[in-house]
């Protein structure tokens, strides 16, 4: 991830081309209840239980594409699936502006996730991800920061989901975006992190929502390296073709001529301030 630390020594950087490749989550809703079905494809429905109302589980696949830079230790994003209820999915994008300060990147972002996932099954976080970032963040004793989004589907088709930062989800239905997170930022290409600082957000900071999936929706969740080189038609387009996004993004990523979401931004913050 190649924004910026949010603290004042740290100096601020606007790359027309935004080209740390995707971490993606690719979920799909679907009929029959899999305990252990964590390949990121459709939601699945089942009546087995309930004969009033269809339960539902996640079918989930991922891809983690590393900046070139960052094969070599597999990149500074962290993530987690669990079939736990409806199934868990959590995405953590360490901040790389800690790498000037000669601290991994990766070292907070996947403590945090390690955490996260270890929490889901406790009593106090009764399955509100709000909650459950607050623990995670709390048992984190790396240096360091990271964007962060998960998502929580109950049986009953209910999906919560609590972000801080750019990390985002968006649910596809019937070939129509219905829902978008919405990335929040301190000022362009400084979005929330939470932080070992205590100058970082808290859970409290989080953007939370609560929607109702229903069989055959299609979730797609990512880090900003994703959806800064992928437009929202694309990732529609792509997913109607049965093709993987992820390849798209890598290729827009690399590709200093392609005008990606995150250089429109870019151009149109710049021309802004001048």
């Amino acid at each position: 991830m190649a924004t910026p630390i949010f603290k004042a020594s740290v100096p601020h950087s606007n790359p027309l081309l935004h080209s740390l490749l995707p971490l993606l989550w690719t979920g799909t809703v679907n009929s029959v209840p899999k305990k252990n079905n964590l390949l990121l494809l459709p939601l699945r429905a089942s009546s087995e239980l309930n004969s009033l109302r269809s339960e539902v589980s996640l079918c989930v696949g991922s891809h983690l594409i590393p900046h070139p830079n960052k094969v070599e230790k597999g990149g500074e994003d962290a993530f987690f699936t669990s079939s736990y209820s409806g199934g868990v999915l959590a995405i953590a994008d360490g901040v790389s502006g800690w790498a000037e300060e000669d601290v991994d990147p990766a070292l907070f972002s996947r403590e945090l996730i390690a955490n996260a996932s270890g929490f889901v099954p406790d009593e106090e976080v009764n399955y509100d991800p709000q909650v459950l970032i607050r623990k995670a963040h709390a048992a984190t004793s790396s240096i360091g920061s990271a964007t962060v989004i998960v998502a929580m589907l109950e049986r009953n088709g209910t999906l919560k989901i609590a972000n801080v930062g750019d990390c985002g989800l968006k649910l596809i239905r019937e070939g129509q975006i219905i829902f978008s997170t919405t990335p929040q930022e301190h000022y362009f290409d400084c979005p929330y992190q939470l932080s070992s600082e205590t100058v970082g957000q808290t859970y409290l900071d989080a953007m939370v929502s609560s929607l109702e999936a229903i069989e055959g929706d299609i979730i797609v969740m990512g880090s900003d390296g994703l959806f800064d080189n992928v437009f929202d038609h694309e990732i529609v387009s792509t997913i109607g073709q049965h093709r993987n996004v992820s390849d798209a993004a890598r290729v827009h990523s690399l590709d200093s001529s392609y005008d990606s979401p995150y250089a429109l931004e870019a151009r149109s913050k710049l021309v802004f301030e001048t």
